[in-house]
């Protein structure tokens, strides 16, 4: 049985006559008569009964046409919305650690489309959860960071999803702090310099391993410590609290404001200093969508690679 099947019989027992839905499906009669008469097989049920003033519809023929007009109802509203010029939305999401740069990005990839016809996503979101989206097909493309100290378990999390790391950028540390900061005109700083101010984290869950922060050298000790989930408020505890934070140094001020400094890490004998390779996700083997090919060249042209 096939949708056409089903749509001839719905136009014979609409017209109530081989000829007259012959004409109104562009076929010829034979043809309709042929597809009837297959259909009716099929199915084992007599669904016209033919006479020499058309059709009349047999009680089995009215059941079956009751239940065909559902589906082909359903059909419909599937062509509607899905179809060639249907109503439906393209949707595309990026998941994220918390880079202004790759909110940058999503804002210049988005420029390029008509909103009115997509349905654009970005989350900036814990470490684990820009893995499981991208795994989960929630997002297309995850943004985070591979180093010495997290590269091994980051790989096995990818694997059990079906993912693959491509990366775009290594970068040492930088400490990242409020421009009014009392360290923040020095030419580089130390963890021992840094020690009477709150070392500032983005909360990666209960338990969550410090393999997942994702501030660069979350394996050292750091006697004052404040979690926050969004940057706008760890932003805010920069400038409240004279709070700090470790990072690749790619900052956006046309996101984050002209506010707040980098000031490269300075390693010592107990602390030396450590490279990130801050990279894009996606599911291993599928090739990226044209939307998301945009965002990856729009993550690369702010990046410099």
């Amino acid at each position: 049985m096939t949708l056409q099947q089903i749509r001839y019989a719905l136009t014979v027992s609409e017209c109530g006559s081989m000829s007259r839905a012959a004409a109104e499906l562009f076929v010829t009669q034979s043809a309709l008569s042929c597809a009837i008469r297959d259909l009716e097989t099929e199915v084992g049920i007599t669904i016209f009964l033919r006479t020499g003033k058309g059709v009349s519809i047999t009680p089995d023929g009215t059941e079956f046409l009751m239940y065909a007009a559902r589906v082909y109802q359903q059909y419909e509203l599937l062509q509607e919305k899905y179809g060639k010029n249907g109503s439906v939305k393209r949707k595309f999401g990026v998941s994220t650690q918390h880079y202004s740069f790759a909110v940058k990005a999503f804002v210049e990839m988005v420029k390029h489309f008509d909103t009115l016809n997509f349905e654009f996503a970005i989350r900036e979101t814990k470490t684990l959860e820009v893995i499981s989206d991208v795994g989960g097909l929630k997002s297309e493309v995850g943004i985070l960071y591979k180093s010495e100290f997290n590269g091994k378990i980051i790989d096995r999390m990818l694997a059990e999803n079906g993912l693959e790391f491509l990366p775009l950028i290594k970068c040492r540390a930088y400490v990242y702090m409020w421009k009014n900061h009392p360290l923040a005109h020095e030419k580089s700083l130390s963890l021992e310099q840094l020690s009477e101010y709150p070392c500032l984290s983005f909360e990666q869950g209960d338990g969550a391993a410090s393999y997942f922060a994702e501030e660069i050298l979350s394996d050292r000790e750091y006697p004052r410590v404040i979690r926050s989930s969004d940057r706008a408020t760890q932003l805010n505890l920069m400038v409240g609290l004279n709070g700090y934070t470790l990072c690749s140094g790619i900052t956006c001020e046309e996101l984050n404001g002209e506010e707040y400094v980098t000031v490269p890490f300075r390693e010592d004998e107990e602390n030396r200093n450590s490279e990130m390779e801050i990279g894009y996700i996606r599911k291993r083997y599928s090739p990226l969508s044209d939307i998301a090919e945009i965002y990856v060249e729009e993550v690369k042209r702010y990046l410099g690679v």
